[in-house]
């Protein structure tokens, strides 16, 4: 064993291991001289770009960047050939051994005063993957940008930050379109809390369901009222999280306008409301005299003669017709109960029964099932039934089945109903028989629409009228 290192050996060595770790870095290590051309190439170049080190040595660098780089790679060169005691950074496309080009970073320094590196000294490494997350990044970015100035619905950034342990949400960023349905800009709100841009109780309540959001850790939506002008009070909003090393540091937002809607629903409610108090009055207060006049009538028949007696009593009949009609159409025709599995022979059969068919007859040519609400659906085929016989006579046949998967039919060798009037039979009052009252068809079409069917008019295959109810679900 030595006892000294003279200093040739201690040169040697320590040569010897900055070349191990030239050739084991992960870094290619590249000298040129001052017209470009290589001298050095360390191993790393195999692994990085495909060449061997002798097939580099010898040709200039220029040679294998990118042409529309090396404008940008010469200044880099220039910068420190002007300043040895600066370093310079320049990221370029290199072409790699198998004819792809490859992104290369490279540091340079002015290495030609050396003893030992006589050049300039390039330390290069492939960024091609961060360029390509950079390009991609890049594109989501334009792709962000685009979808927040041009969507219709309104947008809003909320930054989540913790604060010694207490969830902190400020507005960072809002949409033109919140900005323009709002009046509210984001240099007004970046920054801001919920509670320093609405006031304490709206800020509250948005914070409510900030956190109801973070909490849950999923999107949620909600419908919420926020006073920002004379115009614009009710929004439906739609909350995601934005998750960051397992953290939710963002909320996004997206809202839209729904004071026109929520208006509507108000006033048609207030409609309703009215319409049942006037189904209240019809079915207590009307009715109650009637049967009263009903009853003194048929009394009075009983004990007397008049040519005006049967008059009245139809009249007083007729009254009762439109009463329970026009109950049927205010508290019925648009609404639905339970649905289930319906039998159409058992519909059919349980409706036949309660009307006057007097000699009519009805043939079921299909056993189907479907789905739909029994109690609306009997009002429906009563109605046809009785609006056959009124029309088609008293012998009239009726023939119900199914065409296809998706259409049931009620139809009848009656009259039929002329082209020019299918429209108009299904409007209110409407009627060709003599004492109809002209909602039942009304009624049918509400109904059937109730349920999501189309319900039209044409010739049976006997010519009288067919009547057929195309379902959305299949018939079974």
């Amino acid at each position: 064993m030595k006892d000294s290192v003279t200093p040739e050996e201690h040169e040697n060595d320590v040569a010897g291991w900055y070349r191990t770790l030239v050739e084991e870095v992960n870094d290619l290590a590249t000298v040129v001289d001052t017209d470009g051309t290589i001298t050095y190439v360390s191993p790393a170049v195999t692994r990085i770009l495909g060449y061997e080190p002798t097939e580099l040595i010898g040709h200039e660098g220029y040679e294998f960047v990118h042409p529309d780089d090396r404008e940008r790679n010469a200044a880099a060169v220039e910068a420190v050939l002007s300043n040895p005691s600066e370093s310079a950074t320049v990221e370029v496309r290199f072409r790699h051994a198998d004819g792809s080009w490859c992104w290369i970073e490279a540091t340079m320094r002015n290495r030609l005063d050396d003893d030992v590196i006589d050049g300039i000294l390039l330390s290069s490494r492939d960024i091609t993957e961060r360029k390509e997350y950079e390009v991609e990044a890049r594109e989501l970015a334009e792709e962000y940008e685009a979808l927040l100035n041009n969507v219709a619905d309104a947008i809003f950034l909320v930054d989540v930050e913790d604060v010694d342990g207490d969830v902190r949400f400020e507005f960072e960023r809002l949409s033109p379109s919140y900005e323009r349905q709002t009046g509210i800009t984001t240099e007004e709100v970046q920054g801001r809390t919920p509670r320093d841009v609405f006031g304490d109780e709206q800020g509250s309540s948005l914070e409510t369901n900030y956190h109801r959001c973070v909490n849950a850790g999923t999107p949620i939506s909600y419908q919420e009222e926020l006073r920002v002008d004379e115009g614009a009070r009710f929004w439906q909003t739609k909350l995601a999280p934005v998750v960051t090393d397992d953290e939710i540091t963002r909320l996004v937002g997206i809202t839209r306008n729904v004071t026109e809607r929520v208006e509507r629903e108000r006033q048609l409610r207030r409609q309703n409301e009215r319409l049942d108090e006037f189904a209240s009055v019809i079915s207590h207060d009307l009715r109650s005299p009637l049967n009263v006049a009903q009853g003194r009538a048929t009394l009075l028949a009983e004990q007397a003669e008049s040519e005006h007696l049967d008059p009245l009593l139809r009249a007083l009949n007729r009254m009762e017709a439109i009463v329970e009609d026009t109950l049927t159409l205010a508290r019925q025709g648009d609404t639905l109960g339970d649905t289930e599995s319906i039998s159409l022979t058992d519909l059919v059969g349980k409706c036949w029964a309660t009307v006057d068919t007097d000699d009519a007859t009805i043939e079921i040519i299909d056993e189907v099932t479907f789905t739909g609400d029994l109690d609306r659906l009997q009002h429906v085929f009563e109605n046809l039934f009785r609006n056959a016989v009124e029309h088609g006579g008293s012998d009239v046949t009726v023939r119900v089945g199914c065409h296809g998967d998706h259409v049931i039919y009620v139809e009848d060798d009656g009259p039929g109903i002329p082209a020019d009037r299918r429209e108009d039979v299904f409007e209110p009052g409407h009627s060709s028989a003599r004492g109809g009252t002209g909602f039942g068809l009304t009624i049918i079409k509400r109904i059937v629409e109730a349920h999501g069917w189309d319900l039209s008019v044409t010739d049976s295959t006997d010519g009288g009228a067919r009547f057929e109810f195309e379902m959305s679900s299949s018939i079974n």
